[in-house]
């Protein structure tokens, strides 16, 4: 066993089937002083990791067409051609978290027999929601619904048609676009920043194959059904359950082996004594990418709505006409005003909101983390019940729960991996979403596993899969659900229309309060990033000091500074944030693999952790 008693990681409590290793925690690290600041930092995890994403940084800058072809190439490669692998592995990884809830392994506590968990339920759910899905919610809370609801009801989806003499790839973000009207399509395109070459982009021809399961083309209340299983489907048990796989696997080789607490340390069962060698260095690496541009490309998500949020609340001006502004700088102006939208305020708003993870990082994970995840989980319970109550109550609360029924309805359908005739779907959704996820799970998995010690292993999966999961599919009936009962009994479309970034405010819109609950939407927005990278700069930190979780702070400064900088100078690039996705799908092929393993891993540690405890049991 090694001794990470003095990094910040306890010892288990009573008994645990401990790993003798003679590896000590930090023994390849590099530490010393830059002037008061001290660091401590592992080699050669951290030099590797930041001089790559400053090199991708340098040559998206440099040359913008060649990463945007590149990127576009890539991220249609990863969604397209391992489709099937993604959907199988996060089936495998939905079995496997229920195997063991059901199975005696579930029994295992966390952290030694006589542990006890650190933090109270309201403390722990808290903080794996708000690091987990709450900008997501935010961002996809009412236009998935209304994307699925809108295809399965056999309303046609809207493509982009390209029309000049270039290769269309170079604009891979805007051929991507996929809206339910033309004007929503045109809207998206006012958007993407194609400048000069906006004029050669119109809406195509309308198209059904987005639809998922074929759609239910003639019944508007299966419509809703389809649609809302989709959008479970995507943020349900599957995410969730890649979450647990790589919290688990910290939790246990950690708090009950010994190990440190980072990626490579989940392999000993798997590869022994290797895992402090380049097999292990790569893992660690490999993690660094996926959580530091998984993170950046959530700034550049939220920067972009509260930006659009807040020109739309208290802006000023014509957005047609080009005149559109808040607080002085252009904004929301459409592209065909010849305004062009500054970048100020974009880069304001991502410096307000490191600045302000920066005072959380500071603080620590109880001053920090533990309070803003609080504050914000009480204020989207607040808009959550208010969108509740004073929209369509009955028809809200009849369709969670029927959209509980609906989802596992059709989630035999949903997950199956071949043959798939809703091709687009599965591929430009489903396969997306499956790998992000993965991508992310570095993160949230760490973060999970530094809050859930003292919980039994069955209790962890329970509580890790099932109220998340219960409060997103609750979210999307209340967020998702009032949209489309707006379209359905209202006839107002004026979310289904809007750009991405402004249909939960135009949703909003058509309520009381609308101008307070958009700015609690704003803030929610905020926060939820503040909180999603104070604790990504805790993961990122421990990993590239070697698994030590009580490394200097000014490394946690360093990540967290460098995290938004990164965001900053890319969203303000020509290739923007498809940049920044392509990146994070990426790793998650490879982190796919590394998750299927883990499962093996898990169970041996489980089993071996089942048998120790036996016989110092009978030992007695």
């Amino acid at each position: 066993m090694t001794d990470t008693t003095g990094q910040g990681i306890p010892a288990p409590d009573g008994e645990a089937d401990t790993i003798d290793t003679a590896y000590n925690v930090g023994q390849d690290n590099i530490d010393g002083h830059v002037g008061p600041f001290g660091f401590d930092i592992h080699n050669p995890v951290f030099v590797i990791s930041a001089l790559v994403i400053v090199a991708f940084t340098f040559y998206t800058l440099v040359l913008p067409d060649q990463a945007t072809s590149l990127f576009s190439w890539l991220f249609a490669s990863v969604t397209q051609g391992f489709d099937w692998f993604f959907l199988l592995s996060a089936n495998i990884f939905v079995l496997f978290c229920l195997l063991l809830i059901i199975t005696p392994m579930g029994s295992v506590r966390l952290g030694g027999v006589a542990a006890r968990p650190d933090y109270g339920y309201v403390a722990w759910f808290s903080m794996l929601f708000a690091a987990g899905m709450g900008i997501g919610l935010m961002f996809y809370g009412v236009s998935e619904p209304l994307t699925h609801f809108s295809t399965a009801n056999g309303d046609l989806s809207y493509g982009v048609a390209y029309l000049g003499e270039d290769d269309p790839t170079e604009f891979g973000d805007a051929m991507g676009l996929v809206a339910p009207s033309p004007e929503a399509v045109e809207t998206g395109l006012d958007g993407a920043g194609l400048g000069d070459a906006r004029a050669d982009f119109a809406a195509a021809t309308a198209r059904s194959d987005w639809a998922p399961l074929g759609a239910a083309t003639g019944n508007e209340v299966e419509a809703v059904r389809l649609g809302m299983a989709a959008t479970i489907f995507h943020w349900g048990l599957h995410p969730w359950a890649i979450y647990a796989v790589v919290a688990l696997a910290l939790s246990l080789f950690s708090y009950n082996k010994g190990l440190p607490l980072t990626l490579r340390s989940a392999f000993y069962p798997l590869f022994g004594e290797r895992i402090w060698g380049w097999p292990g260095h790569v893992i660690d690496i490999l993690a660094v990418f996926a959580t530091l541009f998984g993170l950046a490309t959530s700034l550049g998500f939220g920067a972009t709505q509260a930006a659009n949020g807040l020109t739309y609340l208290f802006g000023s001006g014509d957005a047609a006409e080009g005149t559109r502004t808040f607080l002085g700088m252009a904004f929301g102006n459409t592209e065909e005003s010849g305004t062009q939208n500054s970048g100020v305020l974009l880069v304001l708003l991502i410096s307000v909101i490191t600045g302000v993870a920066l005072i959380s990082v500071i603080r620590g994970l109880d001053g920090g983390v533990k309070v803003l995840s609080e504050i914000n989980m009480g204020l989207a319970v607040l808009l959550l019940l208010f969108v509740l109550f004073v929209g369509p109550t009955l028809a809200v609360l009849t369709g969670f729960a029927d959209s509980l029924l609906a989802y596992f309805t059709y989630l035999p359908a949903l997950s199956n991996p071949f043959g798939r005739e809703d091709v687009n779907f599965s591929q430009g959704w489903t396969s997306f979403y499956w790998a992000w996820w993965i991508s992310w799970s570095p993160f949230v998995g760490m973060f999970i596993a530094r809050v859930s010690r003292g919980r039994t292993v069955r209790e962890f999966v329970v509580c890790v899969l099932l109220i998340p999961s219960l409060v997103c599919v609750l979210w999307m009936s209340v967020f998702g659900g009032t949209a489309i009962q707006q379209v359905l009994i209202d006839g107002y479309t004026g979310a289904q229309d809007a750009a991405l970034e402004l249909q939960l405010f135009k949703m909003l819109e058509e309520l009381p309060l609308a101008t307070l609950t958009s700015l609690i939407g704003i803030i929610l927005v905020i926060v939820f990033f503040v909180t999603s990278s104070d604790s990504g700069s805790l993961v990122i930190d421990t990993i590239t000091a070697g698994g030590k979780i009580d490394a200097p702070v000014p490394q946690r400064v360093f990540w967290c500074i460098f995290e938004g900088a990164v965001a900053m100078v890319l969203l303000l690039s020509a290739s923007g944030l498809g940049a920044l996705q392509s990146m994070v799908i990426s790793t998650g092929l490879p982190f796919t693999i590394v998750l299927l393993l883990m499962c093996v891993a898990i169970w041996k540690g489980l089993a071996s952790e089942r048998a120790a405890v036996k016989e110092a049991v009978a030992a007695e």
